[in-house]
C-alpha cells in the first residue's frame, strides 16, 4: 500500500529547500554585483565635500542696521575689556577712500561708547586705539538659499499670538494658519542669497599688544553694493565693446 500523504509532504519539503537555495544564491550574486559597481573604500584622493551645519547671518538693508552693529561692537568691547586697565578710547578718522558704511560705522561707534559712559579721546596718547577693518566680498551668483519646508496649511491656527483667534469657519482657519506661517518665517530674508558679504573686524590695542579683537560677517543687499565700497558692475552690453587705437600715416 502506497503512502501518498507521506510522498506529497516529501515533495513539498524538497520544493522549499530548492526555493530557499535559489534565493540565497540570487542574493549572493546581487551582493557581488553591487560590491563591484560601488566599491567601499576608506580612502579617497581628495576630501569629500560636506556642508557646514545650518547657521543664521543677518542681512544689512538700512542705516538702522548699521547702528545696531555699532551697539553690538560697543557691548562686546565693554565685556572683553573688563579685566584691562581703564583708559579712554580713540577711533581714528576713516581714510578718504573709506566707504559710506565704514564712515558711518566709525561715527556710530563713537556715539555708542559716549552714550554708555565711556571716555572717547580725540588724541591717541594714553588711549586704547580702536581699528575698524571692513572687507566687502563678492561670491558667485546663484548660491543655494535655505528655505523652511512646509506650506502655510501645515501650521496650526492656534500658535503664539493667534491663540485668541477662534476659527468658526474653514476660511478663518486658513487665514489664521497663513498668519502663523508668516509670523514664524518673517525672520528669513526673501529672495536669493546675496552675492555680497561683509566682514567687519574690530581691534583694540596700544603700542604693545592687542586687548580685544572680534570679527563678524553680514550679508549685504546686492543693490546696495556701492555703499560698502564695491563699484557697480558694468552693464552687459559694455562688456561686448572694445576700443582699439589705430596708428598710421596722417
Amino acid at each position: 500500500m502506497v503512502n501518498w500523504r507521506g510522498s506529497t509532504n516529501s515533495r513539498r519539503e524538497d520544493n522549499m529547500v530548492t526555493k530557499t537555495a535559489a534565493i540565497l544564491i540570487s542574493g549572493a550574486l546581487l551582493a557581488g554585483c553591487a560590491g563591484r559597481q560601488i566599491p567601499q573604500t576608506p580612502y579617497s584622493p581628495v576630501p569629500v565635500a560636506n556642508n557646514f551645519p545650518t547657521s543664521n547671518q543677518y542681512t544689512l538693508q538700512a542705516t538702522a542696521h548699521w547702528a545696531a552693529i555699532a551697539q553690538h561692537i560697543e557691548q562686546g568691547l565693554a565685556a572683553d575689556l573688563k579685566k584691562s586697565p581703564t583708559r579712554p578710547f580713540f577711533i581714528a578718522e576713516p581714510p578718504p577712500q573709506a566707504s559710506p558704511f565704514q564712515r558711518a560705522l566709525s561715527a556710530q561707534l563713537v556715539s555708542a561708547l559716549v552714550r554708555d559712559g565711556h571716555v572717547v579721546s580725540r588724541t591717541p596718547a594714553g588711549s586704547f586705539k580702536i581699528d575698524i577693518d571692513v572687507q566687502a566680498l563678492t561670491f558667485a551668483p546663484g548660491r543655494t538659499q535655505y528655505r523652511y519646508p512646509g506650506e502655510p496649511t501645515a501650521i496650526a491656527a492656534g500658535v503664539l499670538a493667534l491663540t485668541a483667534i477662534k476659527p468658526v469657519a474653514g476660511v478663518i482657519a486658513g487665514v489664521a494658519a497663513y498668519d502663523a506661517y508668516q509670523y514664524q518665517h518673517a525672520k528669513f530674508d526673501a529672495g536669493a542669497t546675496p552675492q555680497t558679504e561683509l566682514l567687519v573686524t574690530v581691534s583694540v590695542s596700544d603700542q604693545y599688544r592687542y586687548y580685544a579683537r572680534n570679527s563678524s560677517a553680514y550679508y549685504v543687499a546686492d543693490s546696495d553694493r556701492t555703499l560698502y565700497g564695491i563699484p557697480p558692475e558694468a552693464p552687459p552690453e559694455s562688456k561686448l565693446l572694445k576700443t582699439f587705437q589705430v596708428k598710421g600715416d596722417r
